[in-house]
C-alpha cells in the first residue's frame, strides 16, 4: 500500500522480511519516520538493526516487502538509477568513517556532490560551509590520518549532507568516538534538525544517547517491539 500524500512520512517500510539462508533476519518490519525526526534504533546484538537500516539505505534488498521515500517506491529502481537516487536523496554516517585516505577532509566532502554532476565550484562552497558548521573548517586541506576520531567523524557527517538528502541514516556513529566527542556528534544532529530540518535515523547501542531522540525504536528477534 501507498503511503498517503497527506502522510507525514517521509521514509515508510512494509513488511520487510530478509533472510540469510535459513535464518530468519527481519520478521515483517513496518515503520515510518516523519520529516525532521531524530529516531533511534536500539536492540542487542544480532537483533537485526544493521540489516535493517542498509535495507532502508538501499545498500542491501530484503526478501519481501516495500520502502517508500518520499512516497516514491524505491525497488522501481535498479542499478544506475538506484545509485543515482542513493546519492542525491540517502545520506550514510558509519561507525569507522570510510573517509579515503587520499583525499583531503574537503576533497571527501566534496566527491557525492562531484559524482552527482554538481557545478564543482557550488559543491564546494556547500562542503566549506558544512566543515565550519561542524566545527572542523580549519581542517580542510588534511587528510583523514592527521585528524582525531572525532574529526574524522564530523567529517564524514559534512559528507553524508553535502546533496541535502533526505533522510541521514547513522550506524553507530559514536561507537568509534569517547564519551565527550560522542554527546558533541549527537548534539549536531540536534542542531543540524534544527538549521536544516534533517531527518536521521540512528542505529546506536548507546541507550543514554537514544533517549534524547524524538522516539527510540527498540528491536528484538528481528521485530519493532
Amino acid at each position: 500500500m501507498i503511503p498517503s500524500e497527506a502522510s507525514p512520512a517521509i521514509l515508510s517500510a512494509r513488511n520487510i522480511e530478509k533472510y540469510y539462508g535459513k535464518l530468519h533476519v527481519l520478521k515483517g518490519v513496518n515503520l515510518d519516520i516523519n520529516k525532521g525526526e531524530i529516531v533511534s534504533m536500539v536492540g542487542p546484538s544480532g537483533s537485526g538493526k544493521s540489516t535493517l537500516l542498509h535495507i532502508l539505505g538501499t545498500l542491501d534488498e530484503p526478501a519481501s516487502g516495500e520502502i517508500f521515500l518520499e512516497n516514491r517506491r524505491l525497488q522501481t529502481l535498479k542499478g544506475k538509477s538506484l545509485a543515482a537516487f542513493r546519492n542525491r536523496h540517502i545520506g550514510f554516517v558509519f561507525q569507522f568513517h570510510h573517509l579515503l585516505p587520499e583525499f583531503t577532509a574537503l576533497e571527501n566532502v566534496c566527491i557525492p556532490g562531484w559524482i552527482a554532476g554538481r557545478k564543482k565550484s557550488e559543491v564546494k562552497e556547500r562542503a566549506m560551509q558544512l566543515l565550519e558548521i561542524l566545527g572542523v573548517s580549519h581542517r580542510t586541506e588534511n587528510k583523514p590520518s592527521a585528524l582525531s576520531g572525532g574529526e574524522q567523524q564530523r567529517v564524514a557527517v559534512s559528507r553524508a549532507l553535502i546533496n541535502n538528502p533526505d533522510i541521514v541514516f547513522a550506524d553507530e556513529p559514536t561507537g568509534n568516538l569517547d564519551s565527550a566527542n560522542a554527546r558533541e556528534l549527537h548534539q549536531l544532529f540536534f542542531d543540524l534538525r534544527k538549521q536544516f530540518n534533517q531527518t536521521f535515523l540512528i542505529v546506536t547501542h548507546n541507550e543514554a544517547l537514544a533517549e534524547q531522540s524524538d522516539r527510540v525504536l527498540r528491536m528484538r528477534d528481528g521485530m519493532i517491539i
